[in-house]
């Protein structure tokens, strides 16, 4: 786990040089726009709380009020962020809470597979267990230097460099332990239930019987 102030960088993608870090199908866009599915959340910090539940070792649901977080391990990771719409933008400065922290802090049970990360209003993106570990994925609470404005995600936003967008919710609320996958909210709606940006993972007509849930999962059986 990366420690208190540390830097992970953008990982080289296999056989791509520096100007080829724009995945295909890709276009450059300066800035950082603002791109979200319905409104924007008033934070209440008194009624605010992070939980972890589903199928957690202990059976039980772990929660964290706001002022909590301040005492998490913190990390910062430099990456691109690319909207499957077609948008990349380049050398963000996340700074946060590992991922990883959560499964320290509250442990799966045996059999865990998938987590379903939950946000304000009910949003949730699906992602494998092995894409909450990677050093490279946190819980953001600042960009380039300053917090999170609520457009963008204050006061918890999960950002997953890897996969598109999507995968990581603004809002962050919570964190469900699964142990078959289920698709999230852009997942049902037609979108690809891996989401590699160098794969071109968009859209879920794309999938292979490997990449999402088994038949029951999605009936929730």
């Amino acid at each position: 786990m990366t420690g208190q102030g540390a830097i992970v960088a953008e990982e080289p993608v296999p056989g791509v040089g520096s100007a080829g870090r724009i995945p295909p199908g890709q276009r450059h866009v300066h800035g950082w726009p603002v791109s979200h599915y319905g409104p924007v959340p008033r934070f209440r910090p008194e009624r605010w709380n992070l939980r972890v539940f589903g199928a957690t070792a202990s059976g039980e649901t772990h929660e964290w009020a706001f002022d909590d977080l301040a005492g998490l391990p913190r990390t910062t990771v430099v990456a691109d962020l690319h909207c499957a719409s077609g948008p990349t933008s380049t050398g963000h400065e996340w700074y946060g809470i590992p991922a990883a922290t959560v499964l320290d802090l509250a442990p799966p049970a045996p059999g865990v597979t998938h987590i379903m990360a939950w946000a304000e209003y009910g949003y949730s993106a699906n992602l494998r267990l092995g894409d909450l570990t990677s050093p490279r994925t946190l819980m953001a609470t600042h960009h380039n230097g300053e917090p999170l404005t609520a457009e963008h995600g204050f006061p918890l936003r999960l950002v997953v460099p890897h996969l598109f967008g999507y995968k990581g919710p603004k809002w962050l609320r919570g964190i469900e332990y699964m142990t078959a996958d289920r698709r999230g909210f852009w997942e049902e709606r037609g979108y690809h239930n891996i989401a590699d940006p160098w794969k071109e993972q968009r859209h879920s007509y794309q999938e292979q019987p490997a990449d999402g849930p088994t038949p029951s999962a999605r009936q929730g059986r």
